[in-house]
């Protein structure tokens, strides 16, 4: 039996940042500027997206602010504010789940509907409804993408920006893809694309041609080589998986001692070891936490859990460690143990949270590496010499 052929929607906000800046200030609509460090990072500040009319400037994001200012003076440089981008991310994601249950966040601005179950409106009318409606309920535009994978999908809604929609079957795969630059190709990294460049691979066709196959595997496995041709011919993934990057509220992992101990060296050692382990599992799965907590069973069975919520999400395995050793001499009573235990909360994909790097981000980080080090010289000053090593 012929397999059904999916019609997948890739919806892409356009310029989503910057779109949620006009949004709170109107005011910068008619304004060159771009969203990054802000005004006050200008030596070490990236910027993470350009609006439109910066666009056309040459200015875009992973510009630092100093580069983008050389080229355009009077841009407007306004500050990341990611809890805000995120109130508009939720609206934009419930509202595409109006229509489908079938909707696979892929990171805050940007996801896949499958909408093959729709059948009382032609997916094209559809996508423009869609378009329509983010435009007049939340002020968002997007480019939407129609396709039978999520690969083509994706490359169809990065044709037409902004506000685009764009139609790629399988049959207009050598007309639409071929001609494109690999630098355009999904899923090819940015250091990648020169290392193929120098190869003579500047387009998608030289990328798909056999005689290529060799200079190609120079580069990337056999296994990734298949997978893209797989991309390209339009036989990859159309599944649509709303769960695929489902993560748990916590996780955790804790150890009952075969006898109860006072031993405060036995009880951090364990506890460091459980934290590894809870590390290692949090980024197994590409996720970040910003809530550390231990639990103490004591020999009477009174059990205390207590927990630091940080600022940002964090993956800093150093961060992580720190927060655990600090619970731990800050609440341990000093009377026997008989379970110790480490959870990871408030988790969150990787993907969908863009951190931004500029000067204050840089100052920060100088200062939690110092507040470590002066931890560990505590710690080490109490349990003995190279109890931890710096980082």
């Amino acid at each position: 039996m012929k397999k059904p052929v999916r019609i997948i929607f890739h919806v892409d906000l356009n310029a989503f940042f910057a779109s949620v800046e006009m949004i709170e200030n109107p005011q910068l609509k008619n304004k060159v500027f771009a969203v990054g460090g802000g005004l006050n990072f200008f030596r070490g500040g990236i910027l993470t997206t350009a609006s439109y009319k910066a666009r056309k400037y040459g200015i875009k994001s992973g510009m630092s602010i100093t580069e983008a200012l050389n080229i355009y003076p009077k841009l407007i440089v306004v500050p990341n504010r990611h809890n805000i981008y995120s109130k508009y991310s939720r609206l934009f994601i419930t509202y595409l789940r109006g229509y489908t249950p079938l909707v696979l966040q892929a990171s805050i601005d940007e996801a896949y509907m499958d909408v093959t179950s729709i059948t009382d409106i032609h997916p094209l009318e559809l996508a423009k409804k869609i378009q329509k409606d983010l435009i007049e309920l939340y002020q968002l535009p997007c480019s939407i993408g129609i396709a039978p994978t999520l690969f083509l999908a994706k490359m169809a809604s990065d044709m037409k920006k902004p506000l685009g929609i764009t139609v790629l079957r399988k049959r207009d795969i050598k007309d639409k893809l071929y001609p494109l630059s690999i630098s355009e190709m999904f899923g090819i990294g940015k250091k990648t694309q020169p290392r193929l460049k120098r190869l003579g691979i500047l387009t998608i066709k030289d990328f798909i041609d056999p005689i290529n196959k060799e200079k190609l595997l120079s580069v990337m496995s056999e296994k990734s080589y298949y997978s893209y041709l797989s991309d390209l011919e339009g036989s990859s993934n159309d599944i649509v998986d709303p769960k695929k990057y489902a993560i748990p509220k916590s996780i955790s992992n804790e150890t009952t001692f075969s006898f109860d101990t006072d031993v405060e060296d036995m009880i951090l050692t364990q506890i460091k070891d459980l934290a590894n382990e809870t590390y290692e599992r949090m980024i197994s799965d590409d996720m970040l936490t910003k809530t550390i907590g231990i639990k103490i069973r004591y020999e009477n069975f009174k059990t205390v859990q207590k927990s630091h919520t940080l600022l940002e999400h964090t993956n800093s395995k150093d961060i992580i460690m720190e927060q655990v050793i600090n619970l731990f001499e800050t609440f341990y009573s000093g009377k026997p143990v008989r379970l110790v235990g480490v959870s990871l909360g408030q988790l969150e994909q990787k993907k969908l949270i863009k951190e931004t790097y500029d000067l204050f981000t840089y100052e920060k980080m100088e200062t939690k590496k110092n507040t470590l080090n002066d931890t560990i010289e505590a710690i080490n000053s109490k349990f003995g010499k190279n109890t931890i090593k710096k980082p």
